[in-house]
């Protein structure tokens, strides 16, 4: 049986290094985006040149009818699913929580807390074996934010990736039963677009010497890790956090 994964914001980032090694290692890959359709459909011919299967839909992580009709076009291109990664995340400029107003919190919750639990639930409804499903993976986009606190950048950023953490571990717990395992995983400083983002396309640089490793991380490190919490490797791994941060 093919196995299916699903990747929200995959067009770009750790979302589409995923994208690329999961097709490698033979899955029919569901690359959602939300603005990216360039990015995503030149992902989705990459894979297929190579000799795998993709597709790219469109999905807004934050608006529950997006979800469900994202859900149900990958019913209908590919069948059930087996595996999902929650990677749409957002972060806006830096600036203290002085400076935030409540419109910014809303919309960053909306995509990394509200978007990573709808997601999980359509997930769930479909591998759950309490609703006729097989089982199945997924992994959550932590970050490392969510213990450091981000302090002067996006403490609300870093909040919202807390509520990650939270989610993993409840529903771990929650589905463990019915085959399906959860786990997270949290970049620390990783080469990726999301930092410019922010307002400051060079932080990986300015931090680096603080990190143990003393330098940043590249996107295939975390997919690699992704990917391994997928895999049957682990099979008895469940409701874990696993820092890809290089000691920091």
């Amino acid at each position: 049986m093919t196995r299916i994964l699903c990747i929200t914001g995959g067009s770009r980032g750790i979302g589409a290094a995923t994208a690329r090694l999961a097709a490698r290692q033979g899955y029919a890959v569901v690359v959602g985006y939300l603005g990216r359709r360039d990015a995503a459909e030149a992902l989705v011919a990459e894979i297929v040149a190579a000799g795998g299967q993709a597709r790219a839909l469109q999905v807004d992580v934050a608006q529950e009818a997006s979800v469900q009709a994202f859900f149900r076009a990958v019913d209908r291109a590919f069948g059930p699913l087996t595996a999902l990664v929650n990677n749409a995340g957002v972060l806006e400029t830096q600036c203290r929580l002085e400076d935030m107003d409540a419109a910014r919190l809303q919309r960053v919750f909306a995509t990394n807390v509200t978007g990573s639990f709808l997601c999980a639930r359509e997930a769930v409804r479909r591998m759950s074996a309490r609703h006729g499903g097989h089982g199945g993976a997924i992994v959550n986009l932590s970050s490392r934010a969510a213990r450091l606190g981000s302090p002067g950048e996006y403490i609300d950023y870093a909040a919202s990736k807390g509520a990650i953490d939270t989610l993993t571990i409840g529903l771990a717990k929650e589905v463990a039963a019915e085959g399906i395992r959860v786990n997270a995983v949290s970049p620390g400083l990783i080469a990726t677009e999301i930092h410019a983002a922010g307002g400051e396309a060079g932080r990986v640089a300015r931090l680096a010497p603080a990190i143990p490793m003393q330098r940043g991380g590249e996107p295939e490190e975390v997919a690699r890790a992704i990917l391994w919490l997928l895999s049957d490797e682990a099979s008895y791994v469940t409701g874990a956090n696993l820092d890809v941060a290089g000691g920091r």
